[in-house]
């Protein structure tokens, strides 16, 4: 809980930051181009989606959060479960209070990571974003790297959850 805590936290006061200093004022760069503070109000998703108004999102974390918790609950012994979740609903919640304060989500961090170009679609700059969607995508990849590469200890006499004691049921 002190991670998720943390990240709402450090989003708001991030976002608080980024409407008093950068309202009104053009892009400040950071680091040249390639990292700018732009202030952006965004009523859509993550990497600019728009599968339906400010409140679709709402919604959908509403609905979304509850099985989040859970899962934070129910992985709660295991780090490298629990901590990329509370980052994730600490991202949420982050972005949830900004569309029920605002109606949308206040962007800052304006990267320049590389273009993209596929068929039609074509992307000069990367979206702009905050600590919660950082939060958020950075456990998504992690969890999604660490499902494929965790290593499963195997159980002591070859137990397997549907063979207690190392031997089948239906053995004959």
């Amino acid at each position: 809980m002190v991670v998720l805590a943390g990240v709402v936290l450090v989003d708001q006061a991030t976002k608080l930051w980024a409407v008093a200093s950068l309202t009104g004022q053009p892009p400040v760069k950071v680091f040249g181009d390639f990292l700018m503070f732009t202030l952006v109000y965004n009523e859509g998703g993550a990497m600019g989606t728009r599968i339906g108004p400010s409140t679709y999102y709402l919604i959908m974390a509403l609905v979304v959060l509850p099985f989040v918790f859970y899962y934070i609950f129910h992985n709660r012994h295991t780090t490298a479960m629990s901590l990329p979740l509370a980052f994730i609903a600490g991202g949420a919640i982050g972005n949830l209070i900004d569309r029920i304060r605002l109606g949308q989500v206040v962007d800052f961090i304006d990267v320049d990571f590389f273009n993209i170009s596929i068929g039609s679609f074509q992307l000069d700059r990367w979206w702009t974003f905050n600590v919660a969607d950082s939060a958020i995508s950075c456990s998504i990849v992690f969890l999604i790297i660490h499902m494929f590469f965790q290593h499963k200890e195997p159980r002591p006499n070859g137990q397997t959850p549907l063979q207690p004691g190392g031997t089948s049921h239906l053995a004959g």
